[in-house]
């Protein structure tokens, strides 16, 4: 893969917007509790301070729905930041280019959550000019969030030079390197809650991968194609029919689709520790199914020992 990184830019003096993604797991929305995503966005932070540029993080916070939720609030993760980086972050509650004009070279400032702008899912033009008007150039190292068509990840390219991170350039070569030229047999995990946002991934992987393993709440929809009840689980009942080409696509490419054979079902996703473990027949009505089981587990321990690329 050949694509443009930060490493080819001069960026000196240069208000860099980063698309990171930092909508990590929280204990009552206070504390965080993994630092995966904030540790692996570090080496882009220390590369673009080093080459003395202006960090303007763009990032969003759970499900806001375009409306200002105090609770989804970003505030409470600046300090967190600042430990875990060791630098100053400032944090800045309303979008404006005004911003880094109070930045000095090697300041980082983090943006509110994006998605209380209703434009940003929306990928609305007017809104992804207003983000673009903030920076010089645009650097996405949210490769998590990249298959999403949102203001904050494709809209804002239209305006600005553009170039991948640190951590989305070792994605992108991970992804190269097991899709192009891969050992075989080739097994993929994909998780989520909806298959109507990565359609596009699911069709591309399929003529690629020996084994395509549906994780989280992705595999609901694909039960209820087959008939299975699924209880009050998420699924898009409106994209059964494409569940069912789904299957026959990869049939025809000779993938096989891994569906969980047993689910870890809930009462609620608000009290999540109250869990029971049931067959992929046998979910109550009153339960939502939201990941695969144990024995589940253990199948793909057997199936991923056989595949040198996952």
């Amino acid at each position: 893969m050949t694509f443009t990184t930060l490493q080819d830019m001069d960026l000196k003096n240069k208000t860099v917007l980063l698309r990171v993604d930092l909508n990590v797991p929280t204990n009552d929305g206070l504390q965080v509790t993994d630092m995966t995503r904030i540790d692996r966005v570090k080496p882009t932070i220390d590369y673009l301070r080093d080459h003395q540029a202006k960090i303007i993080l763009l990032t969003h916070f759970g499900r806001p729905k375009g409306q200002v939720k105090p609770e989804l609030s970003l505030e409470f993760l600046a300090p967190v930041l600042e430990k875990q980086w060791g630098c100053t972050i400032r944090f800045e509650k309303d979008m404006s280019p005004a911003i880094s004009q109070k930045m000095d070279s090697g300041d980082v400032a983090l943006l509110e959550n994006i998605r209380f702008h209703a434009g940003e899912e929306a990928n609305d033009p007017d809104f992804a000019r207003q983000l673009a008007a903030m920076g010089d150039v645009f650097i996405n190292d949210a490769f998590s969030t990249a298959h999403r068509a949102h203001a904050s990840t494709e809209g804002i390219t239209h305006h600005l030079l553009c170039a991948a991170g640190l951590l989305m350039a070792a994605e992108l070569d991970a992804l190269a390197a097991a899709l192009q030229t891969p050992k075989k047999p080739v097994l993929a995990i994909v998780g989520g809650s909806k298959i109507s946002t990565k359609l596009g991934v699911l069709y591309n992987l399929l003529p690629k991968v020996d084994y395509l393993v549906l994780g989280g709440a992705m595999p609901n929809t694909f039960l209820l194609a087959q008939g299975k009840n699924v209880g009050k689980s998420l699924c898009e009942a409106d994209m059964v029919n494409e569940a069912n080409k789904i299957m026959t696509e990869a049939k025809k490419q000779d993938c096989e689709i891994i569906l969980p054979q047993d689910y870890v079902v809930v009462e609620s996703l608000e009290s999540p520790t109250c869990h029971d473990t049931v067959t992929i027949d046998a979910i109550p009505d009153d339960k939502m199914a939201v990941d695969m089981g144990a024995q589940t587990i253990c199948a793909l321990k057997d199936i991923s020992s056989k595949c040198p690329t996952v």
